[in-house]
């Protein structure tokens, strides 16, 4: 408590006044979350929401951090900074999709509960096809060496059934938005390689791909279908 109260004395507000400056930045995380499917949250729209009537300096990181422990403490997520994409070698050029995220900080929400209590009482229904989704195709890249053209992604999706110009999928409905929504979300991103044949396409594994855990819940996926399916055919 001596520690918070040196903090709001050296900013100079109340701590009714900081508490409702936590509260709006909570609100703001898990409503863009929600309503933007997990895409990162950029630090800059967190900083917005107090500096637009605060200038004190620092006051906006002492509020980001509170709603940080917050979360975890209430809600039960990690507000998780993204580590900063790979930069391209010489011939390849970052499309403008997956340039937005990368060139701040930015967060994602992940659950600090058990994977088999987040499935039982949290994932939607809803939600796991494109879960399932999700896992496929960071395991068909990660079989790949991380990174695989889009023609070659397409033809392995083939084989489960999606292809790439069907728009009125059952379960995604437009199979491309579905790929797209994937970049969005920061598990992958495109790359435009040029060659002496011209300009190829490449999705490669993005910063919420190359996180530890999603990272080695990949690999356990790729194990059980390897263990499932004594078929399965190397990715070139």
């Amino acid at each position: 408590m001596a520690d918070e109260a040196d903090a709001l004395s050296q900013f100079g507000i109340s701590k009714e006044e900081t508490d409702k400056l936590v509260s709006e930045v909570i609100r703001f995380i898990l409503f863009k979350s929600h309503q933007n499917s997990g895409c990162p949250i950029k630090r800059e729209d967190l900083t917005q929401i107090v500096t637009k009537n605060y200038r004190q300096r620092n006051l906006a990181t002492h509020v980001i951090n509170e709603a940080k422990s917050k979360l975890s403490n209430v809600f039960g997520y990690d507000l998780k900074e993204l580590q900063r994409s790979r930069s391209s070698s010489t011939g390849q050029t970052r499309l403008p999709q997956s340039q937005s995220s990368v060139d701040s900080k930015s967060y994602v929400l992940v659950s600090q509960l058990p994977v088999d209590v987040f499935r039982k009482y949290v994932v939607e229904e809803t939600t796991s096809p494109m879960t399932g989704f999700t896992f496929a195709v960071l395991a068909i890249v990660q079989l790949a060496g991380g990174k695989i053209p889009e023609e070659t992604l397409w033809h392995h999706l083939k084989r489960m059934g999606l292809h790439e110009n069907d728009e009125h999928n059952p379960v995604f409905g437009n199979n491309k938005q579905a790929l797209e929504s994937l970049v969005q979300q920061r598990f992958l991103q495109k790359e435009k390689v040029n060659g002496p044949e011209g300009s190829t396409l490449f999705y490669d594994l993005a910063e919420r791909a190359l996180d530890a855990q999603v990272s080695e819940k990949v690999k356990d996926y790729i194990s059980q279908i390897l263990k499932n399916d004594v078929s399965v055919v190397e990715i070139d």
